[in-house]
């Protein structure tokens, strides 16, 4: 049996809640041949990915994937991530009140890290159950394409798989109506869906 990391984010931008985390914790603690741990990690750079491979180095054996969730807000679609740049450039602060500007997440490091899990395949496998999905060539400037990258920088010479998927807003979240958004229940299924393949 596969061992997945799953990790979702806190809420940031004074926001109460994060759907990513929302749908993580509620993903089983089996699906297909994969065994879930969950794992909340905090929407501030670098220390979100150093969470993360913390917890990777202190469980029994490394896992075998590593599956990030981030919201995506104005996105109608799951969107799993195919490429993370090496590149900061924050619109707000994050959570500890850090805000780059024009920054490379690592120096002398490369421009890019594609993905190491079937993006294709995990926006198919979603949409076949009826949720709109679809693969992504921008995680953004902000944390979450931050820790795509440090993962996939920090596990390029190991068996360890890394990805990240977006998920759009809650209902719950919006006031006007005026975004898109999806079901909590939605983004479970669909995380399932793309668990169940990887």
């Amino acid at each position: 049996m596969k061992h997945l990391l799953l990790t979702g984010f806190d809420p940031f931008g004074g926001a109460y809640i994060n759907p990513a985390w929302e749908a993580v914790r509620r993903v089983p603690d089996t699906v297909g041949d994969c065994r879930v741990e969950r794992l909340e990690i905090p929407t501030v750079f670098g220390l979100a990915a150093d969470t993360v491979i913390k917890k990777a180095e202190e469980m029994p054996s490394p896992p075998d994937i590593i599956l990030c969730i981030g919201q995506a807000g104005g996105r109608a679609s799951v969107t799993p991530e195919l490429i993370a740049i090496n590149h900061r450039n924050a619109s707000i602060p994050d959570n500890a009140g850090n805000c780059f500007h024009a920054s490379p997440v690592l120096e002398h490091a490369p421009a890019a890290y594609f993905s190491t899990l079937p993006v294709y395949e995990m926006a198919a496998a979603v949409s076949a159950a009826g949720i709109p999905a679809a693969v992504s060539y921008s995680a953004g400037t902000f944390v979450c394409n931050d820790t795509l990258f440090l993962l996939l920088h920090h596990f390029r010479a190991s068996p360890v798989r890394v990805g990240f998927v977006h998920v759009p807003f809650l209902p719950e979240q919006l006031k006007d109506g005026a975004h898109p958004s999806m079901p909590l229940d939605d983004m479970v299924s669909a995380l399932i869906k793309m668990i169940e393949i990887l």
